[in-house]
């Protein structure tokens, strides 16, 4: 994703200089859009107002922003700013605050959601954790390629609302997936189906975009079932932390975790239908 996202930056007249740890992405990146490369976190950051970073997961984040490599070793202007649109724990998110904030820098967790369709389409919606002002100064910027980026509470909060998207989303995928399969069972054009419920209460993102191409048994537009478990087990860790009842969530990881086993690690997590048809 963060391939047309810094894309999205570069055309909209900023300097960017990219990094990315399959060097040949980035080399592909300059080729496209122009810009610079740097074969280094730290040396991307040198010299930047803001740096953005999205990868995969806590351990990920934590090396591109605290090695010796990293980020924080390269950004060099008294008070910028990173920005990360990493899908990450609250946890890693307030560890990196605090450590911004020993070495005169900011910290933003600003996850998306939005897919891959999002990023390309310059449509995301960005959830943002942290202090006002390094806010206030990277949300114009962000705007590039989001159609909204809203601060939602201090360091963590972007996170947290993040895991609030994701329990919404795997509800919303499985009740649409079962409809779909008893529908198809019942002998129903769900097709047409799906034209006449998606104009009442039932319509949802999830039915606009995904339920055709469930129907088709096509599952190949971005987020994978594997990005999605992890995400699942951020959510499920932080409940256990602050004791929230999740059974339906719990329950449709272990959903989730069946498409893995079957070898849908790749597909995209409308795929959970595969489990019922």
């Amino acid at each position: 994703m963060g391939y047309p996202m810094a894309g999205h930056l570069q055309r909209a007249g900023h300097a960017v200089t990219v990094y990315n740890r399959t060097a040949a992405k980035a080399q592909a990146w300059v080729a496209e859009y122009g810009g610079s490369l740097a074969a280094t976190p730290a040396e991307a950051a040198a010299d930047a107002d803001i740096v953005f970073a999205c990868v995969g997961n806590d351990d990920d984040l934590r090396w591109v922003v605290l090695s010796s490599k990293g980020a924080f070793a390269g950004m060099n202007k008294p008070g910028a700013i990173l920005v990360d649109h990493t899908t990450a724990s609250a946890e890693v998110a307030r560890e990196l605050h605090g450590e911004a904030s020993k070495r005169g820098l900011h910290f933003v967790d600003a996850p998306v959601s939005g897919g891959q369709a999002g990023a390309v389409n310059g449509a995301l919606t960005v959830m943002c954790g942290g202090d006002l002002g390094p806010f206030e100064a990277m949300q114009p910027v962000t705007m590039a390629y989001s159609k909204a980026v809203t601060r939602v509470g201090e360091s963590g909060a972007g996170q947290l609302a993040k895991m609030v998207n994701q329990i919404c989303i795997a509800g919303l995928v499985q009740g649409l997936a079962e409809a779909i399969a008893f529908g198809g069972k019942a002998g129903l054009d769900m097709k047409q189906v799906l034209d006449v419920i998606g104009k009442g209460a039932a319509q949802s993102w999830q039915m606009d975009n995904r339920g055709k191409t469930m129907v088709d048994g096509k599952f190949d537009f971005g987020f994978a079932v594997d990005w999605m478990r992890k995400d699942l087990g951020l959510v499920l860790d932080e409940a256990r932390r602050n004791g929230a009842r999740l059974p339906a969530t719990a329950l449709v990881d272990q959903f989730y975790a069946d498409v893995q086993a079957a070898g849908g690690g790749r597909l995209d997590t409308s795929s959970l239908i595969k489990r019922l048809t």
